[in-house]
C-alpha cells in the first residue's frame, strides 16, 4: 500500500544522494491514523474525529522506514500526539489544540491566525485601525469575515504576527527542502550534533538523530534560554534526555566566540532562528567555511528566501493545506503538526546527507513540509467509515474487513532527565579544546 510514498521519499533522499529507502509494508493509512492520536485531535469539538488527512501516515509511515534504515526509529504515535498527550489536549475544531490559533471565515476562504504571546493581542488594534477592541478574536473574526484571506493574511504580517490563507486546493511539492552544497562529502563515525533550536521541530531533529546514535550538544542563550523548559516536563525530557547542555551569552563577545567554536566542531548544525540573527553574529552558514562533511540544517516558517514570514505549527500546517475537513468547514490537524513533521523530515534530510558523507546546507520550510503531506494520495480505496462504539469512535476499513479504535494522544515515557541549562558548559568546551 505504500508504494507511492516509498518513491517520494526516494526522491526526496535522491536530491542528496544515493541512499535508498528499503520498501515498507503498512496497513490501511485509515487505521493507522486512528491509531496515531492525531485523528482524536482532529474535528469539530464535541463532533467526531475525521478521517480526511489519514492519508499521510503512508507517507509518515514511508518516512519512518527510511529513518529505521539509517538508525533511528519512530513512534507515529508519540510524532502526532506525544504533545498532546502530555498536556491533555483535545480536538477543537477552528480553534487550534493548544488554543492559540483560530481558523477564521472571509470573504473568499479561510485564514488562520496565531496570537501566542501578550503583544499579539495588543497588536489587534493596530491591525484593525482602530482603539475599541472588546474582544481580539471577536473584532478580529469580524473583520476578516469581509475581506480577501490572502490579503488579510498579508495585512497582520506586517505586524510581525503569524498568518496564512488556506490554499484552495494541493500544492505540488517536489522535495520539503532545497538542499545546496556547502562543502565537501567525509564521513565520520559519531557525528557532533549543534542543536541551536528550541520549542518543538528543531529539538525532535537532534531527538532523532540521538537515537541515531549521534552525540547532541543542546546550545541555549543564559539570557533567553528554550522556552519549552517551562512546558510540560515530561515532553521536554523526552526531547533532550541524553543530551548534553551548553548555554553562554550570545550578546557577548566571548560568548559569540564560543557559540562560532561549536558551530566550526560541530558535523551537523541545526537552527530554527530566522538568517539573520545569525548573520548579525557573524555566523550565517552562507558566510563560513565549512570543514568537509559538514551537515547545516535550518528550518523556518517558509524557506530562507523567505526570512520575514513567522510561523507556528498550526498556521504553517494551514499555509500548506494540511487541515482536517468537516461538514462545517477546515478543522485544525492534529495538535501543531507541522512541527513534529518538519522535524521529522529535517531528520531524514540529516541522516539522508551524512550517510553520503554530508556537505549540505538543507533549507527545511515548515510550510512545504505540511504541503508534501497535504498531498499524499490515498493508498486504500477502503470504502472508509467512521462510527460511534460507546463513548469512543472506531474507523471502519471494508477492504481489509478490519476496524480500529480511535486513540487518545498518549504522552511520551522519557529514556531519562534532561539536564539544566548550561550543565555541560565546561566540560564540553573543554573537550572540544583538546581535540
Amino acid at each position: 500500500m505504500t508504494g507511492a510514498a516509498v518513491e517520494t521519499v526516494r526522491r526526496w533522499l535522491g536530491s542528496l544522494g544515493d541512499f535508498a529507502p528499503p520498501p515498507v509494508a503498512v496497513e490501511c493509512p485509515y487505521l493507522g491514523w486512528a491509531a496515531s492520536g492525531g485523528m482524536a485531535l482532529t474535528g469539530e469539538a464535541g463532533g467526531p474525529p475525521v478521517l480526511s488527512p489519514g492519508p499521510m501516515l503512508s507517507l509518515i509511515g514511508a518516512v519512518g522506514g527510511a529513518l529505521s534504515a539509517l538508525g533511528a526509529d519512530l513512534d507515529p504515535a508519540l510524532l502526532l500526539g506525544g504533545r498532546a498527550g502530555a498536556m491533555n489536549l483535545t480536538r477543537q475544531g477552528r480553534t487550534s489544540a493548544g488554543g492559540a490559533s483560530r481558523l477564521l471565515p472571509a470573504a473568499d476562504g479561510w485564514l488562520a491566525v496565531t496570537l501566542s504571546r501578550p503583544d499579539d493581542f495588543e497588536l489587534v488594534p493596530a491591525m484593525l485601525g482602530r482603539a475599541d477592541v472588546a474582544d481580539p478574536w471577536d473584532d478580529l473574526a469580524t473583520a476578516v469575515r469581509g475581506a480577501p484571506a490572502r490579503e488579510f493574511a498579508a495585512h497582520i504580517r506586517l505586524f510581525g504576527v503569524p498568518a496564512a490563507a488556506l490554499p484552495a486546493g494541493p500544492t505540488a511539492i517536489d522535495t520539503p527542502w532545497k538542499a545546496t552544497s556547502i562543502a565537501a562529502p567525509h564521513k565520520t563515525d559519531r557525528p557532533l550534533v549543534v542543536d541551536l533550536s528550541s520549542l518543538w521541530a528543531g529539538p525532535l531533529c537532534a531527538h532523532l538523530l540521538g537515537r541515531a546514535g549521534a552525540r547532541v550538544v543542546k546550545v541555549e542563550s543564559t539570557l533567553r534560554p528554550d522556552g519549552a523548559r517551562a512546558g510540560d516536563r515530561r515532553f521536554y525530557d523526552w526531547l533532550h534526555a541524553g543530551h548534553e547542555s551548553v548555554a553562554v551569552d550570545f550578546t557577548s563577545t566571548a560568548g559569540r566566540a564560543v557559540l562560532a567554536e561549536l558551530i566550526e566542531a560541530a558535523d551537523v548544525v541545526i537552527e530554527a532562528s530566522r538568517p539573520r540573527a545569525l548573520a548579525q553574529l557573524g555566523l550565517a552558514p552562507e558566510r563560513l567555511g565549512h570543514r568537509a562533511g559538514k551537515v547545516w540544517i535550518g528550518i523556518t516558517g517558509y524557506g530562507r528566501g523567505r526570512p520575514d514570514r513567522v510561523a507556528f505549527g498550526d498556521d504553517a500546517a494551514v499555509a500548506g493545506g494540511l487541515v482536517g475537513r468537516s461538514d462545517g468547514g477546515p478543522v485544525f490537524c492534529a495538535d501543531a503538526i507541522a512541527d513534529p513533521l518538519t522535524g521529522l523530515v529535517a531528520a531524514l534530510g540529516a541522516l539522508g546527507s551524512l550517510a553520503g558523507g554530508g556537505g549540505h546546507l538543507i533549507d527545511v520550510s515548515m510550510r512545504d513540509v505540511a504541503a508534501a503531506f497535504a498531498g499524499t494520495p490515498s493508498s486504500c480505496e477502503g470504502p472508509h467509515e467512521v462510527r460511534a462504539d460507546g463513548p469512543g469512535w472506531v474507523v471502519g476499513c471494508r477492504l481489509l474487513g478490519r476496524t480500529r479504535a480511535v486513540l487518545p494522544p498518549h504522552a511520551p515515557v522519557p529514556d531519562g532527565t534532561a539536564v539544566e541549562s548550561g550543565a555541560d558548559t565546561e566540560g564540553v568546551l573543554a573537550g572540544l579544546r583538546a581535540r
